[in-house]
């Protein structure tokens, strides 16, 4: 006997509909369970599922701000953002435990320092020593010999002494245009040269930057060893100073032994510079190995000060960026200006460190003193300089 048409479309439906949704379930069901399982093996096995990371050393805010005690309560929460934008840390796996800092609020500044005010304000020093000196110039001229060339040559700098300062001048002109390259480099040299070929000029750069800094800091150790004598302060140097060092006005020839004033002033601060630049760009090569500014700010706030000394490792290293960037930058403009009296600025200053020897006129008329500590009655040496 055969069943209605519609009853037997309405079971074999019922029974289609009861399997898919029981099966639809089971489906469901062991998929939960999958996911389950795979949030837990993943879970790190000293912490539950979503436990707030806690700081290093013991649970509690750190002075940057910590977690709070229960992130499952609180992760939709603003002050959790707020902790990680005030640089809170939190626990790492791995090694490197300055990877528990998500967001390293230093950093922003350290940015907009290094791409910003780093590059505008050192533009404007090296723009500002060039337009100072050539406005010099323009007013002032060359500083003659004002007695002209004697043809008598006496001796200023020996072989070994011309050796260490050359040793120091190379050395700061390769680190000065290497590291002009680093910070200018990108927006003046890569346009013209290319990527390809600005990528491998600014590799080379930096490693001939890195050793060159070795040389630099012999040749300081050498001119310090060999004049640092000669520079110590006298009552004669404020007398120099007070009269300009008779750079602005001619006839004025102000009483100076073998280093006046403004060299003694060049010397002191070549030395002190020099040996600062030098230390931050050992700290720059060997990274998160000194801490330098903590220990500064530690003994600065044994004067009174209060300083922060719990500057973490890469705090450190964006600190003596920014001192070494700013230093050299400085020591550049100062260097300018010394190269320029020291060639064009000043008839007769070059030869000293070309040949060692200088006119006898010019030694009268710019070191007096040392000059009349020399016998110069009986010349060393017969030369036409004036050639």
């Amino acid at each position: 006997m055969s069943r209605p048409r519609n009853q037997v479309g309405t079971r074999a439906a019922a029974r289609a509909n009861g399997w898919c949704g029981g099966r639809f379930r089971c489906v469901l069901a062991i998929t939960a369970a999958l996911f389950l399982l795979m949030v837990l093996a993943g879970a790190p096995p000293d912490t539950a599922w979503a436990q707030p990371a806690s700081p290093p050393g013991g649970a509690g805010a750190q002075s940057t701000g910590g977690f709070p005690s229960n992130l499952t309560e609180t992760r939709h929460d603003p002050e959790i953002w707020r902790i990680l934008r005030q640089g809170g840390r939190g626990h790492t796996a791995i090694p490197d435990r300055k990877a528990g800092v998500l967001i390293q609020a230093s950093g922003q500044w350290w940015r907009e320092f290094r791409e910003d005010l780093l590059p505008r304000y050192g533009i404007w020093g090296l723009s500002g020593i060039c337009a100072l000196l050539a406005l010099f110039f323009m007013l002032r001229g060359r500083i003659r010999i004002e007695a002209g060339f004697s043809g008598r040559a006496v001796l200023r700098f020996r072989p070994f002494e011309r050796f260490a300062h050359w040793l120091v001048a190379v050395s700061f002109i390769v680190l000065a245009v290497t590291g002009l390259n680093i910070l200018y480099g990108r927006d003046v040299l890569k346009p013209l040269l290319g990527h390809n070929a600005f990528t491998e000029v600014t590799a080379y750069g930096k490693w001939l930057h890195d050793f060159t800094g070795y040389s630099f800091i012999v040749g300081l150790v050498l001119i310090l060893l060999l004049w640092v004598r000669d520079n110590m302060p006298s009552r004669h140097d404020l007398i120099w100073l007070a009269r300009g060092g008779g750079l602005f006005s001619g006839g004025v020839h102000p009483p100076a032994r073998r280093f006046n004033a403004g060299q003694k002033m060049i010397f002191w601060f070549v030395i002190l510079a020099g040996a600062s630049v030098s230390f931050s760009g050992i700290c720059l090569i060997f990274p998160f190995t000194f801490t330098p500014f903590s220990d500064t700010f530690a003994g600065l706030n044994l004067l009174g000060f209060t300083l922060p000394t719990d500057l973490s490792a890469v705090q450190e290293m964006q600190l003596l960026h920014a001192w070494h960037a700013v230093l050299g930058i400085i020591m550049i403009i100062v260097i300018i200006a010394h190269i320029y009296l020291g060639s064009i600025g000043m008839e007769g200053a070059y030869d000293a460190m070309a040949w060692g020897d200088v006119d006898e006129n010019w030694a009268r008329e710019h070191h007096p003193l040392w000059a009349a500590e020399l016998d110069l009655k009986m010349p060393r040496e017969e030369s036409n300089l004036s050639e």
